[in-house]
C-alpha cells in the first residue's frame, strides 16, 4: 500500500479512463487496509482507488509499478481477488496513507463482483503499456493537508486545452478524410478518361495495335466495365442520368469506376421495370431492398423456405442462410415472407427467432 500517493482523482491529459468498479476493497499484502469500500479505476496510467462516502479521500498508483498480477477464486464467505505484485517503492514517491508496507503486493477485492472484466481489461493495459508511449502532464502541487499532499491535475485550463486538442484532432482527420475522397474521384475521373481515349482509339484502329491486341484490350475493358462508362459528365442530371444508369446496371449489375452515391443507385434500380429490363427492385415490409430478376417469382421463395424449414423441422436466418448460401438478412426476409403467407409460424425466446412450419 506504501507504492499508493493522495490524488483528486481527476484524469491528466494525455490519460483515458478504461474501467471502473464499485464495492472493492483494498488489502495491504494479506491484511485489510484501513480504508473503507470503494470505487477502483483503471486508467491508461494509472489504478486509482476512491472512497465511496468521502470522495475527498482519493488515492493512485501507476501501472509501471505493477510487476506481475494473478487472480484469487472466491471461497466461502471470501470475494473474488486480484493480487497485485508491485516494484519497490520509487525515490521520488509522493506522500500516501501508507508511509511503509512490509507486504510487496496488494489485494482488490471485489464486493460487487465485476472481477473478470477488470482483469481483462487489465491485462491489455498491461500489454499494451500505453503510458509509456503516451506521458501525461507533469505534477503540479496543489492544496495542504495530511491527504492532499502534492497531487497531480490539470484543473479547468487543462480540461479546456484537452479539448481544443481533441477537437483539433478531429478537424484534421476530417479535413483528410475529405481530401483522400477528393483524390479518389479526380482518380476515378481520369481512369474513366483514360479507357474512353484508349476505347476510341482501339476503334478508329489508330496506331501500330494488331486485331488480336484489339479484341484483348476490348475485352480487358468491358471485364471491367469501364469501356464506356455513363456518368454525370456525359448524361446530366436527374431522370435521364438515372435511365441511363439503369440501363447499364441492367446489362452488368455493377457500377463502374466512377463514384455513385447510394441514392443514384436507389433511383436507377427503380427504372429497371419502366425500361424492361430483365432485373427489378424488390422492397421486402421491413424496407429492405434488393435487385432480382424478374423470372423470381415470390411463389419459389415461398416453397423454398417452406420446404427447408420442414426438412429440418426448424431453422433459425442464419441456419436457413448457410443452406441457400445468402446474407442472413436476405434469409431472414424470405422466412418472414413465408410465415407472412400463413405457411410458417415462429418462436421468439431468448435464443432468437426460429422458423417452424405452420400446421394449423
Amino acid at each position: 500500500m506504501d507504492r499508493f500517493s493522495w490524488s483528486n482523482g481527476l484524469l491528466e491529459i494525455n490519460e483515458t479512463l478504461v474501467i471502473q468498479q464499485r464495492g472493492v476493497r483494498l488489502y495491504d499484502g494479506d491484511d485489510k487496509a484501513k480504508l473503507d469500500l470503494g470505487v477502483t479505476l483503471l486508467s491508461t496510467h494509472r489504478l486509482i482507488w476512491r472512497d465511496i462516502k468521502n470522495h475527498e479521500c482519493c488515492i493512485a498508483m501507476p501501472l509501471s509499478q505493477i510487476i506481475f498480477f494473478e487472480e484469487q477464486a472466491a471461497g466461502i464467505g471470501k470475494s473474488a481477488k486480484i493480487v497485485i505484485h508491485l516494484h519497490p517503492v520509487p525515490a521520488n514517491k509522493e506522500p500516501g496513507p501508507y508511509q511503509y508496507s512490509k507486504y510487496s503486493y496488494i489485494k482488490l477485492s471485489f464486493k460487487e463482483h465485476g472481477q473478470i472484466e477488470f482483469y481483462r481489461r487489465l491485462t491489455e493495459e498491461m500489454t499494451k503499456k500505453r503510458w509509456e508511449n503516451t506521458p501525461v502532464s507533469q505534477p503540479i502541487p496543489t492544496g495542504t493537508g495530511s491527504q492532499a499532499g502534492k497531487t497531480r491535475a490539470v484543473g479547468i485550463v487543462g480540461i479546456e486545452r484537452k479539448i481544443e486538442e481533441k477537437r483539433k484532432e478531429t478537424d484534421k482527420n476530417i479535413s483528410e478524410a475529405f481530401e483522400d475522397l477528393s483524390k479518389l474521384m479526380v482518380k476515378a475521373k481520369e481512369m474513366v478518361e483514360l479507357s474512353r481515349s484508349i476505347a476510341n482509339k482501339i476503334k478508329d484502329k489508330q496506331g501500330d495495335i494488331t486485331e488480336d491486341e484489339t479484341i484483348r484490350f476490348k475485352a480487358y475493358l468491358l471485364s471491367m466495365g469501364i469501356a464506356n462508362p455513363v456518368t454525370r459528365e456525359t448524361h446530366g442530371s436527374g431522370t435521364h442520368y438515372h435511365l441511363q444508369l439503369a440501363k447499364q446496371l441492367g446489362d452488368m449489375l455493377q457500377a463502374p469506376l466512377e463514384l455513385l452515391s447510394p441514392e443514384d443507385l436507389v433511383n436507377a434500380c427503380k427504372m429497371f421495370e419502366s425500361l424492361k429490363l430483365p432485373l427489378r427492385l424488390r422492397v421486402f415490409d421491413s424496407g429492405v431492398m434488393v435487385v432480382q430478376l424478374q423470372s423470381h417469382s415470390e411463389e419459389e421463395m415461398i416453397a423454398s423456405a417452406l420446404d427447408n424449414v420442414s426438412e429440418k423441422g426448424s431453422l433459425t436466418a442464419e441456419e436457413f442462410a448457410k443452406l441457400l448460401g445468402l446474407s442472413v438478412l436476405l434469409s431472414k426476409e424470405r422466412l418472414l415472407l413465408a410465415e407472412k403467407m400463413g405457411h410458417l409460424c415462429r418462436d421468439d425466446s431468448v435464443e432468437g427467432l426460429r422458423f417452424y412450419p405452420n400446421l394449423f
